[in-house]
């Protein structure tokens, strides 16, 4: 199995569709930029905290452009997750980050 991939624009979409949508971009990266209605989990945590994601809801991943939220959409895959998204271009895309 494998996970989806959207246009990080869409985040308000899913968010507003139940989605959890988690921001796996590090403390320093969240504190100068954020979007409202994301859950917090840095990547490196992410092998410890991914029991705090209710795996019968989908999952949306964002970081800065795309890659590390692509690293959390397998691992979550690989941890029996079915509906999993990586929300490509990320926080770039939205003009949100440099």
């Amino acid at each position: 199995m494998s996970f989806k991939e959207t246009p990080a624009s869409e985040h308000a979409a899913l968010i507003a569709a139940g989605v959890q949508v988690v921001d796996v971009r590090e403390p320093e990266e969240t504190a100068a930029a954020s979007l409202p209605g994301t859950i917090f989990i840095p990547l490196g945590q992410l092998p410890d905290r991914f029991g705090e994601l209710d795996e019968n809801r989908p999952v949306a991943f964002l970081c800065r452009s795309g890659g590390r939220s692509g690293k959390a959409a397998e691992f979550l895959v690989a941890q029996g997750f079915s509906d999993v998204t990586n929300l490509v271009g990320g926080m770039m895309s939205l003009g949100l980050q440099d």
